[in-house]
């Protein structure tokens, strides 16, 4: 069905497209017609951080940035949904037009900036979805972030702020310190920036887990611009502070794949096919600098099965797309979680 649509959404502006599309997965859903988007895979039970994943094949966050279609994403067949970035605060984002197509690179631009109604409305939203109300299978991750206006010097209170409005919901919790397309905030990464910013993250983490009765893993997302020292060092600080996990990777700044394309000098973050061979690479030299405890999420550039097992040869125990959704629809979900049956039987084997 996605085949029949795809071509209708391409002749859309990319966001109104992104909009649209959402939309229609969340109305099938709500009328029953989910089975005509995807099937969902037969389970491929993972277990990582002490969580139990249906299928390790999960959605980037970007897609559903307020948690208003969680149920309906849930019910394509991904093993674990992440919703956000979300913010403190509502935030616009980046001036439109920020968000560009580059089908013959099956690959995106875009400069969203966070653009969010603010975590306020995400805690609303995921308080009303069936998987929190009734319950469901489904991992639920949620990315937090920084309001644009916030200077680095304040990151840790937004992040804080976040956390704690969303820690009783969330499986998970991402923190984002790697999107390029809000000013100042890969500083973060920055090996002094990044333990003070993680260390105070888990101090309120301790907290919030006596509180509430249960620790919530956190998980850091990292882009996949590091130089090879950078990398070193963040394995460093992530690993001396045991960090839950690592994901791996954000989009990238760099143009080289796409030299010559009209497009190329947009401002933003790439993603798609061409960010595969960067960030898989980022995430094995990730996986061997780390302790081997700490697992790591692969992202970037997973268009197809072959991709996802890619990402776990290179050190990865669970994978996320958002950028393949756009470019292959939900049947990317079942292509992803047989490719990684097949790879664990013949590992078994």
């Amino acid at each position: 069905m996605y085949g029949l649509a795809r071509p209708l959404l391409f002749r859309l502006d990319a966001e109104h497209a992104h909009e649209l599309a959402l939309k229609a997965i969340d109305t099938a859903w709500r009328a029953g017609l989910n089975p005509l988007l995807a099937s969902r895979p037969k389970p491929l039970p993972t277990t990582v951080m002490g969580l139990a994943f249906p299928n390790p094949v999960g959605l980037a966050a970007g897609l559903d940035k307020n948690g208003a279609c969680i149920d309906a994403l849930a019910a394509l067949g991904f093993g674990f949904v992440e919703i956000g970035t979300t913010t403190p605060r509502p935030q616009a984002g980046n001036p439109k037009p920020r968000m560009f197509r580059l089908p013959e690179h099956e690959a995106v631009i875009n400069r969203l900036g966070f653009n969010n109604e603010g975590v306020d409305a995400l805690v609303r939203n995921v308080e009303a979805s069936k998987l929190r109300r009734v319950g469901g299978d489904t991992i639920l991750g949620i990315n937090i972030g920084k309001n644009k206006d916030t200077p680095n010097e304040q990151a840790a209170a937004d992040y804080l702020h976040c956390l704690g409005r969303v820690y009783a919901l969330a499986d998970y919790v991402t923190v984002n310190i790697s999107s390029p397309n809000t000013a100042g905030l890969r500083e973060l990464q920055e090996e002094k920036a990044l333990r003070a910013l993680v260390s105070e993250i888990f101090d309120a983490r301790e907290r919030l887990a006596t509180r509430h009765g249960r620790r919530v893993p956190i998980l850091v997302k990292i882009a996949p611009d590091l130089t090879e020292d950078d990398i070193d060092a963040s394995a460093r600080v992530l690993g001396e502070l045991n960090v839950d996990g690592v994901i791996v990777s954000n989009t990238t700044v760099d143009r080289l794949a796409i030299d010559g394309h009209p497009l190329a000098k947009e401002q933003g973050g790439l993603s798609g096919k061409p960010l595969y061979g960067k960030s898989t690479a980022v995430l094995r030299r990730m996986r061997s600098r780390l302790p081997a405890h700490i697992p790591l999420v692969g992202v970037g550039g997973i268009l197809s099965g072959a991709d996802a097992a890619g990402k776990m040869t290179a050190g990865a125990q669970l994978v996320q797309f958002y950028t393949g959704l756009i470019y292959r629809g939900p049947a990317l979900i079942g292509e992803c979680v047989q490719a990684l049956r097949h790879r664990r039987d013949g590992v078994r084997g």
